[in-house]
């Protein structure tokens, strides 16, 4: 059965505030290489079959939210 892995991002305009305070823990454990943090959500599907047009359809009307997030998909099986 195809898997579909659906990541879901706050768009770059938004503050990540989540994002920001592990970049901050980040650097107070001295790992100063890490410029920036962005968190988000992975979401696995197992469905029946592969319809592209179906999962864009999924992500944009209930796994992310158009106005506030950014989302990206791969079919992984």
């Amino acid at each position: 059965m195809p898997v579909v892995r659906v990541s879901v991002t706050l768009k770059p305009s938004l503050l990540d505030s989540a994002g920001r305070t592990v970049a901050d823990a980040l650097h107070r454990q001295s790992f100063t290489e890490v410029q920036d943090v962005r968190i988000g959500k992975l979401i696995e599907l197992q469905v029946t079959e592969v319809d592209e047009a179906r999962i864009r359809q999924m992500c944009a009307d209930l796994l992310a939210n158009p106005v506030i997030e950014d989302f990206s998909y791969e079919v992984v099986q």
